[in-house]
């Protein structure tokens, strides 16, 4: 479907624009113009709200655009205590977590696109499951803090995330077949699915990067 085609274009093209400026955001931080806090999450959390209570009506395409780059900019400012963290322990942590997001986003959206009408609908019930799980868990082990079950709740959590892009992308795809033409809306879904691999990427290698010290450590 050409319009499709075309709503798909703008979709990642949106999505594109705010990885780019989250990237803008990390780097604010690393140079030190201005650290990351509780101040850019609310923002983050501000502008997510504005979305929500300005819905897409074709003539606000600037405000929202505007909102949309300003939650890429403000959440990869937040990203940025992770990446000062890493940075530290590895550079190459960080362009291995960005070619492996890359490369597990390009090939479950190839498999949604490629894949039968509606095929993985299905997953939204589960994977909506497994989230209300894991912050269940993640909220008792603050009392327990066991690391088995930390470990097994970000394993886990990649797993659901990566089951959200071909949820998403379906969604998408349906949704404008059903009229809906909110680009924007749409891109931002799929930026906090790319988030939130990238992020759990980054915590998975700095923790293999951590347990190798340790092991080279012991041996000497």
């Amino acid at each position: 479907d050409p319009r499709l085609r075309q709503h798909l274009s703008k979709v990642y093209g949106c999505l594109a624009a705010t990885c780019s400026t989250a990237t803008v955001g990390s780097l604010i931080h690393l140079s030190g113009i201005w650290e990351a806090g509780l101040l850019s999450a609310l923002a983050s959390l501000g502008l997510i709200l504005g979305m929500v209570f300005t819905p897409d009506n074709g003539k606000n395409f600037v405000q929202r655009f505007s909102m949309l780059m300003g939650i890429g900019l403000f959440t990869g400012h937040s990203l940025g205590l992770l990446l000062e963290q890493v940075i530290y322990m590895n550079p190459a942590i960080v362009v291995t977590a960005l070619v492996g997001t890359t490369t597990i986003f390009a090939c479950l959206t190839a498999s949604a696109f490629f894949a039968k009408r509606g095929k993985y609908l299905y997953l939204g019930g589960i994977l909506m499951s497994a989230l209300s799980t894991m912050a269940l868990i993640n909220l008792g082990n603050l009392f327990f803090r066991s690391y088995i079950v930390q470990d097994i709740s970000l394993y886990l959590g990649l797993i659901v995330m990566a089951g959200f892009v071909l949820f998403d992308t379906h969604m998408i795809m349906e949704k404008h077949r059903m009229g809906s033409n909110d680009f924007i809306g749409h891109s931002l879904d799929l930026f906090y699915d790319v988030i939130s691999i990238f992020r759990r990427l980054l915590v998975i290698l700095a923790q293999r990067e951590d347990n190798n010290e340790r092991r080279k450590r012991k041996s000497n």
